[in-house]
C-alpha cells in the first residue's frame, strides 16, 4: 500500500505548480487518464492521478471538465495538445526537480 499522504482536489484549488506538472505529465489532455472511484460518502466520481515524490494527487474532474479544462487553458493548442513552448518553458522549470514520477 502507498504511504504517501493523498490528497483530492479540484484542479483549480491546486497550486500553479502542480497543475504545471500536471499539464507535463499529460501533455495530450486529461480525459484518457481519468479513472472512477467511490468517495467517503460512497458516491462515484471521476478524477485524474498525479503521484510526486511526496504525495498522492487525485484531481476531481468529470469527463466534461477534463475537456473543458483543455479547451480553456491557452497552453495547450487547438488540438488539445501541450503547446511545444511550453513544455519545454516546464521541462525547464521542473528538470532540477525530480518532484513527478
Amino acid at each position: 500500500m502507498n504511504s504517501k499522504p493523498r490528497v483530492l482536489k479540484a484542479f483549480e484549488a491546486l497550486d500553479q505548480e502542480i497543475q504545471e506538472q500536471i499539464k507535463l505529465a499529460y501533455p495530450e489532455g486529461f480525459k484518457d487518464h481519468l479513472i472512477k472511484f467511490v468517495n467517503k460518502d460512497g458516491e462515484y466520481q471521476s478524477g485524474l492521478p498525479f503521484e510526486t515524490v511526496d504525495k498522492y494527487y487525485l484531481v476531481k474532474m468529470t469527463l466534461a471538465e477534463a475537456k473543458e479544462l483543455i479547451a480553456e487553458d491557452d497552453d495547450y493548442d487547438a488540438d488539445g495538445n501541450l503547446r511545444d513552448d511550453v513544455r519545454e518553458e516546464f521541462e525547464d522549470k521542473y528538470d532540477d526537480e525530480d518532484d513527478f514520477e
